[in-house]
């Protein structure tokens, strides 16, 4: 059964061969996610799995960024309403195990900044290629919250603890030819070459067993899901804490009225 794309209004979709391209789309917030997107996305990658017409993903955002992640009026509904909480912390598992799940290669077209919640969709697709221009980084700590949606699962994986403690404490953002140099992502090219550089991979991809190299990405997730596995209810659990924590609502109140947080700690 092919997707069906009549269900997703945050998302669009077009194919190409076996190739199926799904696209963050809501470039005037920066393809932020409201509620609703947020919910799309916990169940795209599921629907993405099982499309009978392709066999290769590219995950891309519409317009200058490829995702700002969250909110703020996201994060004050969720201060305010501790089951809209609970629901988007339940979706944010199932956003990680998805695509950690899905057998089929995703190619992540990182278009534009990767922020958030869209640095940890970006790293968690099977191979990063960005505009080296864009910039990627986990602010979460920097709103009073955690990178418990799957930062903190995937960032130390890709470059080590030192680094990611670092990146995660500051929510500092690298540039994708950092990003790359570190090994964050694979790769790192010029705007104008970006299209053409993804589609030159993803072709290389269509020449090779497709399934071998699911059965390779697999393999080689059995440790990433282990990992996640131990860690997601507890980094949950964790930033559901700090989401009701005084500093995080210093953190949106500051934003609403245009000036600089100050925080107090644990209070």
């Amino acid at each position: 059964m092919n997707l069906d794309f009549s269900k997703y209004a945050a998302f669009g979709f077009a194919r190409q061969g076996k190739v199926l391209s799904i696209t963050l789309n809501n470039p005037d917030s920066l393809n932020a996610f409201d509620e609703s997107a947020h919910a799309e996305l916990s169940r795209v990658f599921v629907d993405a799995a099982e499309d009978e017409g392709s066999e290769i993903i590219v995950l891309t955002g519409a317009g200058k960024a490829f995702s700002a992640g969250g909110n703020i009026q996201l994060m004050r509904r969720h201060y305010e309403n501790e089951k809209a909480w609970g629901r988007t912390i339940r979706e944010a598992k199932r956003v990680v195990f998805s695509l950690l799940d899905c057998e089929k290669p995703v190619v992540c077209k990182m278009n534009g900044d990767a922020v958030g919640l869209g640095a940890t969709l970006a790293l968690l697709c099977d191979v990063v290629i960005a505009n080296e221009d864009a910039r990627i980084g986990d602010p979460h700590n920097n709103v009073g919250l955690i990178a418990g949606d799957g930062g903190s699962v995937i960032w130390p994986q890709l470059v080590g603890f030192a680094r990611a403690k670092h990146y995660l404490f500051t929510g500092e953002l690298m540039t994708a030819r950092d990003a790359q140099a570190m090994g964050l992502i694979w790769s790192a090219v010029p705007a104008a070459e970006l299209d053409a550089a993804v589609q030159a991979y993803v072709q290389r991809l269509l020449k090779l067993p497709l399934q071998s190299i699911k059965w390779t990405k697999q393999t080689m997730n059995i440790a990433l899901k282990q990992i996640a596995g131990s860690m997601m209810d507890a980094g949950l659990a964790y930033e559901g804490i700090a989401g009701r924590s005084q500093d995080h609502l210093e953190a949106i109140q500051a934003f609403e009225q245009r000036r600089k947080p100050v925080f107090g700690g644990v209070q």
